[in-house]
C-alpha cells in the first residue's frame, strides 16, 4: 500500500544513455539548474574562485533571506528525546551504498561506517557497499548523489516501492547540482535527502528541501586519546587534516604561517594522505624549506585525535565542504576552529562566528594565527563559540536522527 508521507514524485520507467545520463526529460528542474550550453567537467570545478554553487562563488554567504541562520535549527537544539536502542521498530535490512572503497579513510567512506554503527545500535541489519547489484533490501541510503546514480537508479526501478534515501555531499551541493544531470535526477528519485548542516537547504530549490533533513555528523572520543593533553611547550602547534587535493587547499595554512614574524611560535601539523604523486612532491618540498611546517601523512582516526587534541587550533581552509566532520572532531576535543568561510562551516560554526578568512586569502589568515597566538580574550572567545555546539555532535542526538528518519519513510 501507498504510504502518504513518501514524495510525490511519478516513478517513471527510463534507461541510461550511452554517456550515463537519463534518457528521460527533468520535468521539474527549476531554471537555476537548467544545463548551460557547455557544462563544466568536475575536474574544472575547483579552479580559482568556484562559482559552482547556487549563489556564487563559494568563498561567499548569500543565501537567500528565508535561509537566514537565525532561522534555522542548528541554534535550537532538538527537543525530543535522545533514543538509545530502540525496540520500537522491527528489525530492517538497510543498505548504504558509497563510492568509497573499502580500507579507504575518506569522508564519504568514514561517514557510511559511522552511520552503519548507529543503525545497528538501533537494531537493523546494515550492509556498508560500493555498489547496489540488487540484493534486497528494506530502504536504502545513497551517499553521493552523482556518483551514486547507478546505485540509486538499479534500485528505484527493482524496488520502486521501497524508501530511497541520498546524502548530500559538498560536491554534490557546491558543485555538481549546478552541471551534472545525473545528480539532479538522484535528487529527484530520492524520498528523502540527508544534509550535514543548515545551510545546505538554501542550496537546493524548494520542492527538494521539503524532503530534505539536516542530521549533524557525531563525534565518539577515542578512549585512546583520553590521556591526550595539551602541553605548555614552546610551539603553538596548528592542526590540518585533510587529504591532501586541489579542493582542500591543502598548503594555504603553509602559506599562511610563512608570513608571520620570526618571534611567532606558530607550527603546523598536518595529516592527510596525498591523492597525487604531484601532491606528496609539494608536501615534502613545503616541509624542506618551511620549518614552521610538518606534514605526517595519513594517519589511523586515534593518532589524528590525539594530535588534534594536542594542538591549540584546526584551520580548515577547504574551497567547499558539505559539513566537515573534523570540525566536531575539534570542538568534541575542545579545540578551536579557524575556518575559510564557505557554507559548510558557517552551517556549523555560526554566522556570527569569529573565526572565518575569506576563501584563498593567505594574508587574513596569517592575520587570524597571529592573532589566536597573541590576543588571549580572541582565543578564549572561539573556544567558547565552540563549546557550545559540542551537544550538536553527540552520537546519540544523531542516532535519535535517523530513528526519526527512517519512522517517516517506513
Amino acid at each position: 500500500p501507498a504510504r502518504s508521507n513518501r514524495s510525490s514524485h511519478t516513478r517513471e520507467s527510463f534507461t541510461l544513455s550511452a554517456a550515463g545520463f537519463p534518457n528521460t526529460p527533468y520535468t521539474t528542474r527549476p531554471p537555476h539548474l537548467q544545463e548551460k550550453s557547455s557544462p563544466r567537467a568536475p575536474e574544472r570545478c575547483f579552479r580559482g574562485v568556484i562559482q559552482c554553487g547556487r549563489y556564487g562563488a563559494v568563498g561567499r554567504d548569500r543565501a537567500p533571506r528565508s535561509a537566514r541562520m537565525d532561522q534555522l535549527p542548528w541554534i535550537e537544539p532538538s527537543g525530543r528525546q535522545i533514543a538509545g536502542s530502540s525496540d520500537e521498530h522491527a528489525e530492517m535490512k538497510i543498505c548504504i551504498v558509497t563510492p568509497a572503497p573499502v580500507g579507504s579513510r575518506k569522508g564519504n567512506r568514514v561517514t557510511a561506517q559511522r552511520w552503519g554503527r548507529l543503525l545497528r545500535q538501533l537494531g537493523h541489519n546494515v550492509r556498508i557497499a560500493t555498489d547496489y547489484v540488487g540484493r534486497r533490501c528494506d530502504v536504502l541510503v545513497a551517499l553521493h548523489a552523482r556518483r551514486s546514480y547507478r546505485s540509486i537508479v538499479r534500485f528505484r526501478k527493482a524496488q520502486p516501492d521501497a524508501p530511497l534515501i541520498v546524502a548530500l555531499t559538498g560536491t554534490d551541493l557546491y558543485c555538481d547540482l549546478g552541471w551534472s544531470r545525473t545528480a539532479r535526477h538522484s535528487v529527484e528519485l530520492a524520498d528523502r535527502l540527508v544534509v550535514l548542516q543548515p545551510m545546505a537547504l538554501s542550496e537546493l530549490p524548494g520542492s527538494s528541501r521539503r524532503k530534505a533533513v539536516v542530521i549533524y555528523q557525531s563525534v565518539e572520543r577515542p578512549e585512546s586519546a583520553n590521556s591526550a593533553t595539551r602541553s605548555k611547550k614552546r610551539t603553538f602547534d596548528v592542526c590540518v587534516v585533510g587529504h591532501l587535493r586541489s579542493v582542500k587547499d591543502p598548503f594555504r595554512t603553509a602559506l599562511a604561517v610563512r608570513r608571520l614574524p620570526e618571534r611567532s611560535r606558530v607550527r603546523v601539523l598536518h595529516l592527510g594522505e596525498a591523492l597525487t604523486p604531484a601532491m606528496a612532491r609539494r608536501a615534502r618540498a613545503e616541509q624542506a624549506k618551511n620549518p614552521r611546517y610538518r606534514w605526517l601523512g595519513d594517519q589511523p582516526r586515534w593518532k589524528m585525535f590525539r594530535t588534534l587534541s594536542r594542538s591549540r587550533l584546526l584551520v580548515i581552509s577547504s574551497r567547499l565542504e558539505g559539513g566537515a566532520n573534523v570540525i566536531g572532531e575539534a570542538v568534541v576535543a575542545s579545540v578551536p576552529v579557524i575556518s575559510s568561510r564557505i557554507g559548510g562551516s558557517v552551517g556549523l560554526l555560526g554566522r556570527s562566528y569569529g573565526g572565518y578568512f575569506p576563501v584563498g586569502d593567505t594574508q587574513a589568515l596569517t592575520a587570524l594565527l597571529g592573532r589566536c597566538e597573541n590576543d588571549a580574550d580572541f582565543y578564549r572567545s572561539l573556544a567558547r563559540d565552540c563549546a557550545r555546539l559540542r551537544p550538536l555532535f553527540d552520537p546519540r542526538r544523531e542516532r535519535s536522527s535517523w530513528a526519526s528518519l527512517l519512522a517517516e519513510v517506513v
